[in-house]
């Protein structure tokens, strides 16, 4: 039993536990290429939220790890089989269901970490935040913290060398050889705006990549898994911290 885990834990300890801020992890069902599996995104949102939890809770800080929902957006996947969707307003009944429980019990200050690029948290946190002016509501893309920490050989954003080597660390026994991986090839939008960042369109996946990959997995190692999986819960374990210990009135301060 870990305290930290809510589904690990019974009424008897759950009652009387000091508990500052709900993580809640989110991940998507999706195809990731030919050697990874379709719960890639949970499995890795899900371990990353538990250590994360681990380190903030032997820290001191009263944080408490919700099961994950395992559904993300897909529309752009619709005909790739059994990627299964949940629409954006899904997504906002979801998470105001959820986050009503937490105001109710006092439990004012939330933390969703998110596992899956097509998931775009902002809007609703952003109209959740004016139904619930009593809340702290925030967000974190862990895959970001990767991007921005730790070097890779090659790039991609789905099933690449990154997701690869963090489930290679997690659940090797669920990964393929590599040699049976596609290449991960993407096709790119011929409107400049869109390749260049600064304009979007929702990517047809089917149209985009012949085996669902965005990205060459073919350098990943288990080392490079354990470095993304321990640089992250690392930073994400600090922002539960400052979060646990920040005081509702006083979420400001004047810049150094």
């Amino acid at each position: 039993m870990r305290p930290y885990i809510l589904a690990e834990n019974n009424w008897r300890d759950i009652r009387d536990m000091n508990i500052e801020v709900a993580l809640l992890p989110w991940g998507a069902t999706e195809a990731h290429n030919t050697h990874l599996p379709y719960a890639t995104d949970n499995f890795q949102v899900e371990e990353l939220a538990a250590e994360a939890g681990r380190i903030a809770h032997e820290n001191g800080a009263g944080v408490i790890v919700l099961p994950a929902v395992p559904f993300g957006v897909n529309t752009g996947q619709a005909d790739i089989r059994l990627d299964m969707n949940l629409n954006p307003s899904t997504q906002l009944s979801i998470l105001r269901d959820l986050i009503t429980v937490l105001n109710r019990q006092k439990i004012h200050k939330f933390l969703l970490l998110n596992g899956h690029g097509g998931n775009n948290f902002k809007p609703l946190l952003r109209e959740l935040g004016l139904e619930f002016p009593d809340m702290f509501l925030s967000l974190c893309d862990w895959f970001q913290i990767a991007k921005r920490e730790i070097s890779f050989r090659e790039s991609g954003d789905h099933a690449d060398e990154m997701e690869t080597s963090l489930m290679m660390k997690l659940r090797p026994g669920l990964v393929q050889p590599l040699h049976t991986a596609g290449e991960g090839k993407a096709k790119v939008s011929v409107i400049t705006g869109i390749t260049e960042g600064w304009a979007w369109a929702e990517r047809e996946w089917s149209k985009v990549t012949a085996d669902t990959g965005i990205g060459n997995p073919k350098y990943a190692t288990p080392e490079k898994g354990e470095e993304v999986f321990r640089v992250v819960s690392g930073k994400i374990a600090v922002l539960i911290s400052e979060i646990a210990s920040m005081k509702m009135d006083q979420r400001y301060r004047n810049p150094e």
